[in-house]
């Protein structure tokens, strides 16, 4: 297996994510929304395109 640096994996080259109306800004869509109390509505992580994590898969055509 191919090693992948955070270069190669950042957040906005992964399928899982879902870019925002602000370039540098998406939300991680790799697991399922989360709530942050009882009363609130799911929500799923708010991510920086250059971050990135363990679940990143390239986009594909």
């Amino acid at each position: 297996m191919a090693l992948v640096t955070a270069g190669t994996a950042a957040c906005a080259k992964c399928a899982y994510f879902d870019a925002d109306t602000k370039a540098d800004l998406g939300l991680c869509r790799y697991n399922p929304p989360v709530s942050p109390s009882v009363d609130a509505v799911g929500v799923w992580p708010k991510v920086e395109a250059n971050d990135w994590c363990g679940h990143f898969e390239p986009v594909t055509a």
